[in-house]
């Protein structure tokens, strides 16, 4: 069994399965699901430390939790040191979260531009501020999540940085910023970050099913796994590489129900949360019908609905007509 306990700060999970912070699509509705499907922890979509301040509906609403979404964490994105603690300890004092990330990933121009994300890693003293501002002052665990630099040792240099302002954990995306998401995730530079640290490391990239999720793990040796696109549409995928890890066998299953019943269940759980409104449906649904017959006529259809019910009637129409 490789599937092995995580533990990060106070928070000890069965798993080591995580679900990583996306924007516009890490709803509550969708951690949700995830969990439902046997994610062990997920996280926000990331939230603005400026916008939050600002007292901005929107990402206020990117970090609304429930019972049923713990252990859970928040992600926050900023460059300012002073901005990113006081975002911090509201969010602290509001959810309640089992963790606080700070993104230094995000390859995204509009992020970057702004001094946010990946930018941040050109910047050795303000990442050790940055985390060490908000240790100094929160009760709640920081974590960050990186992108790798082009020389290794740089990436070393940063990973050790964090530790020492006194992060709880690291999450290493194995491709440079400027890859954005093309190419592979490079394991090699993972494994030399898990090796260099003693606080849990976790790898992410390129996670796409059950046998990459095995690789991983097995050559990184690292604490836990993220996954991001890979789930998108698809939360199925953590209930496979789950049963994997843990039996070693795959789970028979048939795509096409299991995507459609997802889908389902994550419209009943939007208008459940009153998250409807504030959704992408349509992006949405693009991801939960990708490669299923006739998917590029349910997608056309849903652009004209808005109302759950109504979207739950027409997958199952679909789901009688063509299987």
């Amino acid at each position: 069994m490789k599937l092995n306990k995580l533990k990060i700060g106070k928070t000890e999970t069965p798993g080591n399965l995580l679900l990583a912070p996306m924007a516009d699509v890490t709803n509550l509705a969708f951690r949700l699901l995830c969990r439902q499907n046997g994610a062990d922890l997920t996280y926000t979509e990331m939230i603005s430390a400026d916008a939050l301040l600002n007292e901005n509906r929107k990402s206020l609403l990117k970090g609304l939790s429930s019972p049923e979404d713990r252990p859970f964490g928040v992600q926050l994105v900023g460059s300012s040191p002073e901005k990113l603690r006081e975002a911090a300890l509201f969010i602290e004092d509001e959810y309640r979260p089992e963790l606080i990330d700070v993104n230094m990933g995000c390859p995204v121009q509009r992020i970057t531009g702004t001094g946010c994300g990946s930018a941040l890693l050109n910047s050795q003293r303000l990442v050790y501020e940055i985390i060490s501002e908000m240790t100094d002052v929160l009760k709640t665990p920081v974590t960050a999540k990186i992108r790798i630099l082009k020389r290794n040792e740089k990436t070393l240099e940063i990973a050790r940085l964090i530790e020492e302002a006194g992060a709880s954990a690291l999450t290493v995306h194995g491709r440079r910023a400027e890859q954005m998401y093309s190419g592979s995730s490079d394991l090699t530079a993972i494994r030399a970050v898990k090796q260099e640290l003693s606080i849990p490391v976790i790898a992410n990239g390129d996670i796409r099913n059950e046998e990459s999720a095995e690789a991983a793990l097995d050559f990184t040796g690292c604490d836990g796994l993220m996954i991001g696109r890979a789930a998108m549409g698809n939360p199925f995928i953590f209930k496979r590489i789950r049963h994997y890890l843990e039996t070693g066998e795959r789970l028979e299953f048939d795509r096409q129900v299991r995507q459609l019943e997802d889908f389902e269940n994550y419209i009943t759980l939007l208008e459940e949360y009153d998250l409807h409104t504030s959704t992408n449906l349509r992006m949405h649904a693009h991801w939960f019908t990708k490669g299923l017959r006739g998917s590029r006529q349910i997608r056309e259809k849903i652009n004209n609905l808005k109302d759950g019910k109504a979207i739950i009637e027409l997958i199952n129409d679909f789901h009688k007509e063509n299987y």
